[in-house]
C-alpha cells in the first residue's frame, strides 16, 4: 500500500481518489473550498485537507513527506505546475503529474521535466498510468496475439547513469525509446539511463511481473 496525495476535488479528483483507494492505497485529497469534498463518497475513508495545494504547509497536512506519487489536478494550469514543482523539488515526492489545460504550456513543461497531461486529450486513466504501477501494464501498444506489449517501466533510482544495453541484460525487455525532456529518442550504444527519464520497452506480457521485480531492484555489481 502506497500513499497518493491529489489536489483538486473535481470530477477527476474524485475518480482519481476513489480508484486509489479502491486499490488498496492511502489517499489524501486538497481542495481550497470545503464544499467540494462532498463529491467524495460518503465511505470514502481517506484525509480531505483544506487550503492551497502548493502551501508547503497545507501539503504537510496531506501527508506529502511520505506520498509515493502526487497529482495536480486543479482548474488552474498555473497551480498544478507550481504545486507539482514543489512536490517533486522540494519534498522529492518520486511520481509527480500535472493536468494542463493549454496544450503548448503543456509542451513546454514536458520539455522542463515536469509529466503533463493537457486537458483536450486528458483521462484519468492516463494519469493513473503515471502514478499507480500496476495500472501501467495496460499498455501503449498490443501485437495481434496480446502476448507483446510495449509499456512504461518503473527503474529503482541506483540504475541513473547506467547504459541502457544493461536494462536490456538484466530484464527480458527489449528498450524501444526513452522520453527525455519530452522528446522521444532513440537509445544508442552510448545512451545510459538519466534522471528525469521515461523508459519504453516491449516485452512479453506472461514476464511483467518479473520484469517489474527486477527493474525495482538495483541492478547487479558487476561480479555478482
Amino acid at each position: 500500500m502506497a500513499h497518493y496525495v491529489i489536489m483538486g476535488c473535481g470530477r477527476v479528483g474524485v475518480s482519481l481518489a476513489h480508484t486509489l483507494e479502491d486499490s488498496g492505497h492511502s489517499v489524501a485529497i486538497i481542495d481550497q473550498d470545503d464544499r467540494a469534498f462532498r463529491r467524495l463518497r460518503r465511505t470514502f475513508g481517506g484525509r480531505k485537507v483544506t487550503g492551497i495545494g502548493f502551501d508547503r504547509e497545507t501539503m504537510r497536512h496531506a501527508g506529502i513527506e511520505e506520498a509515493y506519487a502526487f497529482a495536480a489536478v486543479s482548474s488552474g494550469d498555473n497551480s498544478n505546475i507550481l504545486a507539482t514543482r514543489v512536490a517533486r523539488e522540494t519534498f522529492h515526492v518520486p511520481h509527480v503529474v500535472a493536468r494542463i489545460y493549454d496544450p503548448g504550456r503543456a509542451e513546454i513543461y514536458q520539455r522542463l521535466g515536469i509529466p503533463t497531461v493537457a486537458a483536450v486529450r486528458w483521462s484519468a486513466d492516463q494519469v493513473l498510468r503515471r502514478i499507480l504501477p500496476e495500472a501501467g501494464i495496460a499498455g501503449d501498444f498490443r501485437d495481434a496475439s496480446g502476448r507483446l506489449v510495449l509499456t512504461e517501466v518503473t527503474l529503482d533510482p541506483a540504475w541513473l547513469g547506467h547504459p541502457i544495453a544493461a536494462i536490456e541484460k538484466a530484464a527480458p525487455v527489449r528498450v524501444s525509446y526513452l522520453t527525455r525532456f519530452g522528446e522521444g529518442i532513440l537509445p544508442g550504444p552510448g545512451t545510459s539511463y538519466q534522471e528525469g527519464d521515461t523508459v519504453h520497452v516491449m516485452m512479453r506480457l506472461d514476464d511483467s511481473s518479473e520484469v517489474a521485480r527486477l527493474l525495482a531492484a538495483p541492478p547487479a555489481k558487476e561480479g555478482m
